[in-house]
């Protein structure tokens, strides 16, 4: 039984640590807030001590096979990095909350300190831990597709946040472009054009231009101003594009459709591998992180790692470079 703790007790510590629970090989064995009354609450529900720093935690003496880091901050990933840290130099391996770091530096630091201490580093970057992107990832392996022409991504949710100029870029889409790159690969030049909404005083909405290093065209368009989870408009919508077919991911993980070029008959799947919503993509993305963990999984393998969540915050660097500057950034 891995022996997890969980750091930073909002509602997605929270949700990490029922998704341990969940799990039948770990155990939530210690939870850490800042704020004590979150800490306690939560030592309460998963039935294990609290504590209101890391390295109180750590000088507790508890054996600890792993922790999630949910932590908040600007713009959702500005108190990311102390903790791990703390952690990772204690050899303790880490799953962390995106963005991996709105600060490209300290994203750098965490990424190379859990490689010179080869330990297993990752983000939680679920859109990609799906029943619907396995199946998709593995048509295009297959060939099903032809060579790849181009990659759109659409995503959008409503968030009235105003607490910085490009809380929207840096918050919401290292989960867009993961995506883009779990089937793109590698991204080499980033144009981007931003706009504020209605009544808005941040860049509330974004069309990315992406050329990958492959030469598949890439194109996102985000925005704060529109569905989410439950919303007739709809969430997320990832469409890839090849000579021979095309595949669609609807919202997330609830449709996915396969649709040849020359052939009228689509395949369509509503619901892949019974996956209902949005929100069951963190249990799965957690169980693949404990399967990761034991299992052994050499580090630079580990699915949705650090170094994929530093490569997709440097696309939004570079978009937001190439918005400020209206040039082409290459990266």
């Amino acid at each position: 039984m891995l022996q997890i703790a969980i750091v930073g007790l909002g509602g997605i510590g929270n949700n990490h640590a029922r998704c341990y629970r969940n799990n039948p090989h770990t155990k939530v064995a210690a939870v850490c807030d800042l704020i004590p009354e979150r800490a306690d609450k939560a030592a309460a529900e998963f039935e294990c001590p609290a504590f209101y720093s890391v390295a109180e935690m750590l000088a507790a003496g508890l054996k600890l096979d792993a922790a999630s880091v949910c932590t908040a901050g600007e713009e959702n990933g500005g108190d990311h990095c102390k903790p791990t840290l703390e952690l990772l130099e204690a050899a303790i391996p880490v799953l962390g909350e995106k963005p991996i770091s709105n600060r490209i530096d300290e994203a750098r630091r965490m990424v190379q300190t859990a490689r010179q201490k080869n330990l297993p580093y990752a983000i939680n970057l679920n859109h990609r831990f799906t029943p619907a992107a396995a199946r998709a990832r593995q048509w295009l392996d297959e060939g099903r597709l032809g060579p790849v022409n181009f990659i759109n991504m659409f995503m959008w949710i409503t968030n009235r946040n105003e607490s910085s100029p490009h809380f929207h870029m840096r918050a919401l889409h290292p989960h867009s472009i993961d995506v883009m790159r779990y089937f793109g690969g590698e991204v080499a030049r980033v144009h981007a054009f931003f706009k504020k909404g209605e009544g808005r005083s941040i860049w509330s909405n974004v069309h990315v231009n992406m050329l990958f290093a492959d030469g598949t065209l890439g194109h996102l368009m985000g925005s704060y101003d529109g569905g989410g989870p439950g919303s007739p408009w709809g969430l997320e919508r990832l469409e890839v594009v090849g000579s021979k077919a095309k595949m669609v991911i609807e919202d997330a993980c609830e449709r996915l459709i396969f649709s040849p070029r020359f052939d009228l008959q689509q395949e369509a799947y509503d619901h892949p591998g019974n996956m209902k919503s949005f929100g069951d993509t963190f249990q799965s993305r957690i169980d693949a992180w404990i399967d990761d963990l034991r299992n052994g999984t050499p580090p630079d393998r580990v699915e949705g790692k650090g170094a994929d969540a530093l490569a997709a915050q440097l696309v939004i660097e570079a978009a937001i470079e190439s918005w400020e500057t209206g040039k082409v950034i290459d990266l």
